[in-house]
């Protein structure tokens, strides 16, 4: 079944669909997927860190995985 198939049958079956709870959860999913982007949900003081760790990817001022656990390896023992 292609997608235009799939969503014909599912306004098929919501148009017939009666259940109150089961169009709320549809309504929820719809609404979920209009939400605006995370970016615009968090503080303008995570948004800051976010660019300076950018400008440092950009500027090189970055460690791999393996040097920092190497670094922090006492504290990282079980």
């Amino acid at each position: 079944m292609n997608t235009f198939a799939q969503k014909l049958d599912l306004i098929h079956w919501i148009t017939e669909l009666n259940d109150v709870s089961i169009l709320n959860r549809i309504k929820s999913i719809k609404e979920e997927t209009n939400e605006a982007d995370w970016w615009d949900s968090i503080s303008p003081k995570e948004k800051a860190s976010i660019e300076r760790g950018l400008e440092d990817i950009k500027k090189g001022n970055i460690h791999s995985h393996s040097e920092v656990r190497t670094h922090y390896e006492k504290w990282l023992k079980d």
